[in-house]
């Protein structure tokens, strides 16, 4: 265990330890992708919040395991207006599986992420998606299978890799390798703690030609509008789906915009009212910061 490694939490470190100890698969995928980038564009243009809805069965920081089909639920989130699907394939601590992915792929028309721990090229073989996700802090950046390599790997056989960072290091390590899909995950693998201000301030240092996701912590409305105020393209929520009602959960999140439009254009003209309009200070602040989002 190298000294990065010695920081991360003890649940995350027995996740990585299972990664490494998982085979690939046989010969290289060739992968006929559906476009992310697209499916947001398309979503925003209908008025709605680009949500990236989790199909996860359970996981070291949730409570219980969702035993529903896999394939139901996934529907159901489409139906809701889900953008995208993230099918856990991790078995051992997610409850996840290839075969999950597979079956849900071939019943949606969204584009589906295959949330896993990839740590080496062979992994990447194992089953089709549209998108993969490559964890920069478990990436070194000189070994063999670092980040750059497995992501020009992924490039070559057709998906879209989603590059996952937390700090600003791991930031400039994923603009470097040319990442087109970046997730600002909210959670430290450290202390599993979740910072909604992660987000907040790493967005701006994001290109705007890069689609940016808010991942993790993401559990209400509110939360949506405010990852959505801080530059976020789409966002990637799990649990606040998966608890209760699936469809209903991402109907929900997905008109987060939509209610808030409603809601301004029912409120009095300030103008008339003689209400003072208060300008958020930080928010400018950090505008002028960056000449990227």
């Amino acid at each position: 265990m190298n000294a990065s490694e010695d920081k991360l939490a003890p649940e995350v470190r027995s996740i990585l330890a299972a990664a490494r100890e998982r085979s690939g698969g046989e010969g290289t995928l060739d992968v006929d992708a559906r476009s992310f980038p697209e499916a947001v564009a398309a979503t925003e243009a209908a008025g709605r919040v680009p949500v990236v809805a989790e199909v996860k069965p359970t996981s070291p920081t949730t409570d219980g395991e969702r035993t529903d089909d896999p394939v139901a639920l996934a529907r159901e989130m489409v139906a809701g207006g889900a953008t995208a699907l993230s099918v856990l394939t991790e078995p051992e601590h997610f409850g996840g599986s290839t075969e999950n992915l597979r079956r849900i792929r071939e019943a949606v028309d969204v584009p589906v992420l295959r949330k896993d721990f990839v740590v080496r090229e062979e992994q990447l073989d194992v089953v089709e998606s549209d998108l993969v996700l490559l964890i920069a802090r478990f990436l070194d950046e000189d070994d063999t299978d670092s980040l750059a390599a497995l992501y020009e790997a992924a490039e070559e056989r057709g998906f879209q890799p989603l590059v996952e960072v937390h700090t600003r290091a791991e930031l400039d390590r994923a603009l470097d390798v040319g990442a087109e899909i970046i997730g600002i995950n909210n959670r430290d693998l450290g202390q599993l703690e979740v910072d909604l201000g992660t987000f907040e301030r790493l967005a701006p240092h994001v290109p705007e030609d890069v689609t940016l996701l808010a991942e993790s912590g993401v559990t209400s409305v509110d939360d949506v509008r405010r990852m959505r105020a801080a530059g976020a393209d789409a966002l990637l929520i799990g649990t606040a789906i998966m608890d209760g009602d699936v469809e209903a959960n991402t109907e929900r999140l997905t008109t987060a915009d939509a209610e808030r439009t409603n809601r301004d254009a029912a409120t009095p003209d300030t103008a008339s009212t003689g209400a003072t309009t208060v300008t958020d200070t930080e928010t400018t602040d950090a505008a002028t910061d960056t000449d990227t989002r």
